[in-house]
């Protein structure tokens, strides 16, 4: 058989995804922060890209018809869009414009639960200044020269919580100091502002803040010599100990418990950010009305116009490149639609499905899916997953994420239905708050109240969602409560 080069035609089919399918899968995964900084640099990088003022005055002419098309479909007003009130199936509910609510910016979400509350200007403060700055500043007023070196050296091994984790025969190697002059000034760091700082373990700590608050005497030195035996309550032993009677037990106790035992948590590492919300959700006369909160996002638009302007004369590169600018303009304006259609159609079937939540609370949520979602609106489980994703609901009851609304079920015991996880979280909480010191409920307790309301859930279930919530054991509870009093 001769060997020699031939052609051969052969018909193939292949799914590929494009750039703009890439890029519209990639935005639709973002939350309405994310894709602020998003089109921040789209708008940087697209001449033809273009802001509506806040009045939209005149936008439609200056331009063109692109922004003109694009305004009212975003908003959920065009001829296909989808509906954006969401609680008789397949219907459109018509909203008075007196009940229409929209948010053109974060203020605008103040009042939704009715509270009335202004604004807290507090919450535009600089942030405070770190544990490390604020010692650093005690160092030069208490210390100069080589100590003042040693403390900075002590200071920056301090960790968040205001614990020192450090050797300091290791420390004074390093820095080639005799240990005794570390010893000195470590003694003087404990004595900055916050009391207690410094310290190297936590009766070192309390120890620190007793004796600044005069109240280090033999007997409370014993006991913060035995603060395990004041973690398992064993108040008798401690009582022989200490050498002291129950008043003064019980004094002791109360003067312990008002110390700090991480005092460097008071500064923080810098201001809390507010999660800001991308839908809102509110009842109105006809229905459930969601909303994408379009007070983050600009408002783009593509500026045909300029357009015109530069392709006049332009040479045949200059042409092309304008075209390619222009393709991708409209193409993110479309993409930028399709987004809020999405996410209001997949929120909108996520309120229809939790409305019990929504009207009554976590106790009447039902267990949801990813599948019921995307079976319910005709889409793709992982769509639905992209839009779920760090992104948050405000509603009358205030902020959620989107993915609180789906977890799985309880059966019921009479096998009518089922309940979801987060309504039988909140019943294992409210048992656990309202039992009384003198009868702290054992998990196996938890699960027979919780069968005699209607709720199968087997023990392991309720120690493994107690310990979600934080909740130590009954033992455990019944020590805090001792010490509490």
């Amino acid at each position: 058989m001769a060997l020699g080069p031939r052609l051969d035609l052969r018909q193939s089919q292949s799914l590929v995804m494009t750039p703009q399918l890439q890029q519209a899968i990639k935005l639709l995964a973002l939350s309405n922060l994310e894709l602020e900084a998003y089109l921040a640099e789209a708008l940087e990088g697209n001449p033809l890209l273009d802001t509506a003022s806040a009045d939209g005055d005149g936008a439609g002419d200056e331009r063109g018809e692109e922004a003109g098309a694009a305004a009212p479909e975003a908003a959920g007003e065009g001829p296909d869009a989808e509906p954006t009130l969401a609680s008789d199936a397949g219907s459109d509910l018509d909203v008075d414009f007196d009940e229409r609510f929209h948010h053109d910016s974060a203020s605008d979400s103040v009042g939704l639960s009715g509270s009335g509350e202004a604004v807290d200007f507090d919450s535009f403060a600089g942030a405070e200044g770190t544990l490390y700055d604020h010692l650093l500043a005690q160092v030069g007023e208490r210390f100069d020269g080589i100590e003042a070196m040693v403390a900075e050296q002590i200071v920056a091994l301090i960790d968040e919580a205001g614990y020192l984790r450090a050797d300091l025969a290791d420390l004074a190697q390093r820095l080639g100091v005799p240990l005794a002059l570390v010893e000195a000034v470590l003694a003087g760091v404990q004595g900055f502002d916050p009391s207690g700082v410094g310290a190297r373990d936590l009766a070192e700590c309390v120890a620190i803040q007793a004796r600044e608050a005069d109240r280090y005497d033999p007997a409370m030195a014993t006991m913060i010599a035995h603060l395990d035996l004041v973690a398992k309550g064993a108040f008798p032993q401690l009582k022989r100990i200490c050498g002291v009677d129950d008043e003064d037990l019980a004094d002791m106790i109360r003067e312990l418990r008002g110390y700090d035992p991480k005092p460097g948590l008071r500064f923080g590492g810098g201001a809390a950010q507010a999660v800001v919300p991308d839908l809102f959700v509110q009842r109105t006369a006809q229905g459930w009305a969601v909303e994408v909160n379009s007070g983050t996002l600009p408002r783009l638009l593509v500026n045909r116009r300029y357009y015109s302007e530069l392709a006049r004369g332009a040479a045949a590169k200059s042409k092309a490149w304008l075209s390619e600018q222009l393709a991708g303009a409209n193409w993110l304006v479309r993409a930028l639609d399709q987004r809020q259609r999405t996410i209001v159609k997949v929120a909108s079937e996520i309120v229809r499905q939790q409305e019990g939540f929504f009207l009554h609370g976590v106790a009447h949520m039902r267990p949801l899916t990813l599948r019921q979602v995307a079976e319910a609106i005709g889409m793709h489980e992982s769509t639905v997953s992209r839009v779920t994703s760090n992104k948050y609901l405000s509603c009358a009851r205030g902020l959620f994420e989107l993915k609180y609304f789906f977890s799985s079920g309880i059966a019921a015991t009479d096998g009518d239905g089922a309940v979801s996880a987060e309504a039988i979280k909140s019943r294992i909480r409210a048992l656990i708050e309202a039992e009384d010191a003198k009868a702290i409920l054992s998990d196996e307790t938890i699960a027979q109240k919780l069968a005699a309301e209607g709720h199968a859930v087997a023990r392991r279930t309720v120690v493994k969602y107690r310990e979600a919530m934080g909740y130590g054991s009954s033992v455990q509870r019944r020590r805090q409560k001792a010490l509490a009093g």
